[in-house]
């Protein structure tokens, strides 16, 4: 369970950084507010998770998924390059993910 609890918060992680540039310096209110309690829920979640997942190897996963998820829609809604580079990092950091998750 706490696996899927990280994952899923790793997710709004994702969620809340999206939400942090849409809301343009807290000038508008519904991205302000999206970002606040996506927060709050993907906070929540690591800390829940991090009572029986390693503390290094839940943020790291947390951070990895977040990073992912965000360098992903910028790329595909935000019009931020693609290039092969780019992607091959991304996958670098899935595989230090997917590393952690199969040595814990």
């Amino acid at each position: 369970m706490a696996w899927l609890v990280l994952v899923v918060s790793g997710v709004l992680e994702t969620v809340w950084a999206v939400a942090l540039e849409s809301s343009r310096g807290f000038t508008r209110l519904v991205p302000s507010l999206v970002f606040g309690v996506a927060l709050l829920l993907s906070m929540g979640g690591l800390a829940y998770a991090m009572r029986t997942i390693p503390i290094g190897t839940g943020y790291a996963v947390w951070v990895g998924i977040g990073a992912i998820g965000t360098a992903l829609y910028g790329m595909a809604v935000l019009g931020d390059a693609v290039t092969l580079a780019r992607i091959g990092c991304l996958l670098l950091i899935v595989s230090g993910v997917v590393g952690l998750k199969v040595l814990d």
